[in-house]
């Protein structure tokens, strides 16, 4: 029993993404809003397309490990924004307020001991909750990463 508590504990630490580099709330601090939508020279991405990209995957990983009805986008349209600039100040803070709810809602899935980390998702091919949390926050922090050099090409990066 306690290392089903320990490996929680340590599980719901991992979809911070903070213990080995910046978290998401670093990365977007002070972010200047005339540089989210710009893709430095050399780079695919701007800053919203990869904050977008975080929140749309986080979100489906999530409704996939505790839904069994969850149908996820369409690849790879679904996953990423139409646009390299986001709509407004608000969206930006909105994307970045969703990213943060949806880490704690997988959090708690996590933590639940009465969710089996082990145990085959029944509406998946094989996938574990244990799995999808390794997923969300291994893709997370890659995008995350990313996220950090772009705002350092940019010229907005201090960390």
């Amino acid at each position: 029993m306690e290392h089903d508590k320990l490996l929680r504990q340590q599980l719901a630490k991992l979809i911070d993404w903070n213990e080995a580099h910046a978290d998401l709330s670093t990365a977007v601090k002070d972010f200047p809003a005339k540089l989210r939508g710009q893709a430095p020279k050399g780079l695919p991405h701007s800053a919203w397309q990869l904050l977008e990209h975080i929140r749309l995957a986080l979100w489906d990983i999530l409704e996939f490990s505790r839904d069994a009805k969850h149908k996820s986008p369409k690849w790879p349209e679904g996953y990423w924004p139409k646009t390299a600039a986001p709509p407004s100040g608000k969206a930006w803070n909105e994307s970045v307020k969703a990213i943060l709810k949806l880490q704690e809602e997988f959090r708690k899935l996590v933590s639940d001991p009465a969710q089996d980390l082990f145990k085959p998702l029944p509406h998946g091919e094989g996938q574990t909750l244990l799995r999808e949390v390794l997923l969300a926050a291994d893709h997370g922090a890659y995008h995350l990463g990313q996220l950090v050099v772009v705002r350092r090409a940019l010229g907005a990066w201090e960390g």
